[in-house]
């Protein structure tokens, strides 16, 4: 039985040059779905400890990275004022790579171009462990929420919209 070899990620690399333990989860890419939900089941862990990345644009800051579990959504409103600003946008997934050295599907908070302020969603404070894009598509990373806060320089806030909370209203 041969084991598929997984090409370092400057994730992983930096990760290694740190010194913080990561174990690596990998599936198979539906470009079809790329969604953080059908990864959670190909890798086969729970919604809530399973984290996509996302990148804005603040009108005063600049651009900012978001990691939230990949079952919600992000609020724009709520964490523009958290952030300094007054309005926050998504980055566009045609300017993703230009500016993170990513695509969508493989973003990970760690290793990007330049350092952004990034933010993790308070879900991650209830686990001691999450999963994260390991940087490129099909590879996840498992890391200790504190190792990952401490390398990326992540601030703790709510990020996403209450459970019970539909668009539109």
């Amino acid at each position: 039985m041969s084991h598929i070899k997984i090409p370092k990620t400057n994730a992983m690399r930096i990760l290694d040059g740190a010194k913080i333990p990561y174990e690596i989860y990998t599936y198979e890419v539906d470009e079809n779905d790329l969604s953080g939900t059908h990864i959670a089941d190909c890798v086969g862990l729970p919604y809530e400890t399973v984290f996509k990345t996302l990148v804005a644009k603040g009108d005063k800051t600049g651009f900012l990275v978001f990691c939230i579990p990949v079952d919600r959504e992000i609020d724009l409103r709520k964490i523009a004022s958290e952030t300094g600003n007054k309005r926050i946008e998504m980055l566009h997934v045609k300017d993703l790579l230009a500016v993170t050295g990513y695509i969508r599907g493989g973003c990970s908070p760690i290793g990007m171009k330049k350092k952004f302020p990034t933010y993790l969603d308070e879900e991650a404070g209830k686990h001691d462990r999450i999963t994260v894009s390991g940087g490129m598509r099909g590879v996840q990373l498992l890391i200790g929420v504190r190792e990952l806060r401490n390398i990326t320089g992540a601030t703790l806030l709510p990020l996403t919209q209450e459970q019970n909370e539909t668009k539109g209203e």
